[in-house]
């Protein structure tokens, strides 16, 4: 099947608005740049749902695809919360990212050994892991919007932020817990 189609096209397209949303956050009038910035995440978050729906429901779900999505959907959320964190400067906002982040990479790193050593070989995604997502996208979305000003907005974004930690600490375990008959007896052979 061909790697180029629709929903690999729309998944570029958030890659591209990488970029997009950095220069906007960077270079768009202060009075405008925040929800300029969220305007250009939430068309990104949309792209999320549209990508899968359109795969699945054109079948033309690809490996090149499955690959593709959640390197786009990382990048974008770690490149988000990194612009958040600097506005924000504060603990209260560069803990969950942390946790957000450094999960991301657990996971991706268990995803890849889970592929070489382990029987089971991947792991789908979760409700759980669907749930986060909404979560994670809704507060970035309220947390660019706002800007760093204490408002209902801001409030409202770091509770859902926090929420998506939590979530995002459950499905990790989830997939360690998947993985742990392999991890373990990989340690008791060395």
């Amino acid at each position: 099947m061909n790697r180029i189609n629709i929903p690999n096209l729309i998944t570029g397209l958030r890659i591209l608005l990488i970029p997009v949303l950095v220069i906007v956050f960077y270079t768009a009038p202060l009075d405008w740049r925040y929800i300029a910035a969220a305007i250009v995440f939430t068309v990104a978050a949309i792209t999320d749902w549209l990508d899968g729906y359109l795969a699945r429901k054109m079948g033309q779900m690809t490996p090149f695809g499955a690959f593709l999505d959640p390197v786009a959907d990382k990048l974008i959320v770690a490149t988000s919360l990194v612009l958040l964190v600097e506005v924000h400067a504060s603990a209260i906002l560069a803990v969950p990212a942390l946790v957000i982040v450094g999960r991301e990479i657990v996971v991706s790193a268990l995803r890849e050994w889970m592929a070489h050593y382990s029987e089971r070989r991947s792991v789908a995604v979760s409700v759980l892991g669907k749930i986060k997502t909404v979560f994670q996208m809704i507060a970035i979305i309220l947390l660019l919007g706002a800007g760093p000003e204490q408002s209902p907005p801001v409030i409202a974004g770091y509770v859902l932020l926090y929420i998506s930690a939590v979530l995002t600490l459950w499905s990790m375990f989830e997939y360690l817990k998947i993985a742990w008959p392999d991890l373990y007896s990989g340690m008791k052979n060395e």
